[in-house]
Parts: C-alpha cells; structure tokens; sequence
C-alpha cells in the first residue's frame, strides 16, 4: 500500500470517529498525474447527493501530457464507490447527528485507487489548543531524550 496523500488538517479539526475504504471514480490522465503525486487533499469534504457519496473541492494537477479534449477542470467533484448498506449508514448518522464526511488520504492498493473517509465530528477552539499544547509537550520530551543519549 503506497500513500499518495494525506489530509493532515483533519486529525487537527476533527475528531475521527468512523473510517470507510472507497473507491474513487478517476479518468486516465487524472490517474497519471496522482501516480506523479500531483494531488492536494486540504480543504476537502464529501457530501451526499442522491444516493451517492462525492468528494469536493480535492485538487488533482492536470496532467501535462494529456490529450486537449481532457478535463481542465481540477477540482471537479468525484464519485465515490461505497456499498449501499455504508452509504445508508453514513446518511443516518451526518443527517441526525451532526458528523461530517472528511477524506483522510488517497493511496495504492495493488493496481487500484482508493480513497479512506471517516465520520467526524468537530473540535472546538479548547480541545485544538489542548492538542497543540500535548503535541509541544511530547516535542519537548522527545528532545530531551534525543540530547541525554538514552
């Protein structure tokens, strides 16, 4: 399993409660161009939109090569192929009670693309503080360790 991006801001904002493995419906010289790893993950979020889950807002470079007929559109939204059952179950739990759909990264798996979500639900200002000040804290012990020689 080779990763080809990772949405880091969403650990940051969110806490991550569900992770689904999709699909991802790409055409080919989008394909190319994330094999060059020419993708951008911040900033986006799927949503519902009849019956099927889409991702928007997720910037796959244009690939130089590509014929001219291609799609210029970059940040288009895709499709995500997730059974019907996962579908039902992620509608019910964003519609009553308040999660939302966040991408966590783009990666290989054997000749395929896929894509990991999850259910989330947002921090507030209090809980991202108290993780900053928790991930400064483990710097600094990590230092400490690094500069004893242990």
């Amino acid at each position: 399993m080779k990763i080809i991006a990772t949405n880091k801001s969403a650990s940051f904002e969110y806490f991550i409660e569900e992770k689904y493995e999709a699909g991802i419906v790409l055409q080919g010289n989008e394909i190319k161009s994330l094999r060059l790893g020419n993708v951008n993950m911040n900033d986006s979020f799927c949503f519902l939109r009849g019956g099927e889950v889409c991702v928007k807002n997720m910037h796959i470079a244009f690939y130089e090569k590509s014929d001219g007929f291609a799609s210029k559109d970059t940040r288009k939204d895709r499709k995500l192929l997730l059974h019907k059952s996962e579908i039902a179950k992620i509608a019910g739990k964003i519609n009553r009670q308040g999660y939302t759909l966040v991408p966590l990264k783009l990666y290989f798996k054997d000749a395929l693309i896929k894509i990991e979500i999850a259910l989330c639900k947002g921090k507030h200002t209090y809980d991202k503080k108290q993780a900053i000040a928790e991930r400064d804290v483990k710097r600094s012990v990590d230092r400490d360790i690094k500069n004893a020689g242990f």
